[in-house]
């Protein structure tokens, strides 16, 4: 049993200021998805009421608040605009990641503002040459959420081995505004306002302190644990990264559900059916309902052994990275499939483009194209491993 977790005030705070923006973020979202982009006025508020600073470092004005407060707040925000959920779990977990890095990068980002914003596409498409004092990228990166709300970005290349015997890996090179351009092609079915544009670098000096070997939790590889010392800082990236792409989306099946309830409620169709006497409405709203109260206790639990292991300093087992990973993109595919219940439910009427719960349809049937979010994949690594073969996942 997952045992009921006390929340400090500022969690509360926090949370109450997520929920306070819902109805904006409902107003807000077909402009959101008309002109791909979360509204700036929407980054405001969330800046104002200091959402991002969640999990950043306490040294740089952050809160180093538990990741299950991050993601309560993330799941609160996409009941009213799932966009702006995404784009807070993605940018809202980069002062995580930043402070594992050397003090000198989280100095350079946050020193002047400790509101500056970062974005990131982590696929390993850098061109990387190493030169004296760190390395030399070119590349062009796809899916950056985000993006226009960014002054920095941490992008994904595959680090080359070195002459002190560590072997080539995934890396995150990070990298200012004026290093990089944005290449605006966001035209897509869901996750519209999110904004997650190309990111294209011509030939930028990236210096050692700004390179983080993606993966590695040694105190080797993320020096800023030597300041940032909370055990938040000690769970597995893949671990935290992959509910930032999947979390919203129970947030917006709750946000479903509620847009459904308050539609049937009133509903008469052409014929004079109501969908609120539909006996499979009845059952379908049920089943939604159940299945987002397994799936937040999932995540509770995990997050709950996450965090006692991040205490002692224990790093989990391969066998529990990958199940807990197999179930973060579960997650996406599983709301999905109850949304798509959902409009079924509400015929003909709820195909119209203004339709909250068409919308949402979109938006999770994107989220699931995220690499994060398959589930083929990771449920067959876990598989394999569960059946005596090695771990086929590098990135776990």
């Amino acid at each position: 049993m997952v045992a009921t977790r006390v929340k400090s005030q500022k969690e509360l705070e926090l949370l109450e200021a997520a929920r306070k923006l819902v109805p904006a973020l409902k107003a807000r979202a077909e402009q959101a998805d008309r002109e791909m982009k979360v509204p700036d006025e929407t980054v405001a508020d969330m800046q104002e009421a200091g959402l991002f600073q969640a999990m950043q470092p306490k040294r740089f004005g952050g809160y180093e608040l538990d990741p299950r407060a991050f993601f309560e707040i993330q799941m609160t925000l996409a009941e009213g605009c799932m966009s702006t959920a995404w784009i807070y779990g993605v940018m809202g977990v980069h002062p995580w990641q930043l402070a594992r890095y050397p003090l000198e990068a989280q100095e350079e980002v946050w020193g002047d503002d400790h509101k500056t914003l970062i974005g990131s596409t982590y696929m390993p498409v850098a061109k990387v040459t190493p030169v004296e004092g760190g390395y030399r990228i070119s590349g062009r990166w796809g899916f950056s959420s985000g993006s226009e709300h960014c002054k920095w970005t941490l992008l994904g290349g595959i680090i080359p081995p070195d002459a002190n015997g560590e072997g080539s890996e995934h890396g995150t090179f990070l990298v200012p505004r004026s290093d990089y351009r944005i290449e605006r092609n966001w035209d897509v079915l869901g996750l519209r306002g999110t904004g997650s544009h190309d990111i294209v670098v011509e030939d930028a000096f990236v210096p050692l302190h700004r390179v983080q070997r993606t993966n590695n939790t040694s105190m080797e590889a993320t020096p800023g644990r030597l300041v940032n010392t909370s055990p938040l800082y000690a769970i597995p990236f893949a671990q935290v990264f992959t509910r930032a792409v999947s979390s919203s989306c129970m947030g917006a099946l709750q946000g479903a559900i509620n847009a459904f309830c308050a539609n049937a409620a009133a509903h008469i169709g052409k014929h004079g059916a109501k969908t609120a006497e539909d006996p499979l409405a009845q059952e379908v709203v049920a089943d939604a309902i159940l299945t987002l109260d397994q799936l937040k206790l999932v995540l509770e639990r995990n997050f709950d052994h996450l965090c006692e292991l991040a205490e002692r300093n224990e790093f989990p087992e391969v066998e529990t990275r990958l199940l807990y990973r197999y179930q973060s993109a579960h997650v996406t595919n599983v709301c999905a499939e109850k949304v798509n219940q959902l409009l079924r439910c509400m015929a003909a009427s709820g195909l119209y483009n203004t339709n909250p719960v068409a919308r949402i349809f979109r938006d999770l049937h994107q989220a699931r194209g995220h690499i994060s979010n398959n589930v083929a994949a990771f449920g067959r690594a876990y598989g394999a491993v569960q059946l005596g073969l090695p771990n086929p996942d590098p990135y776990v």
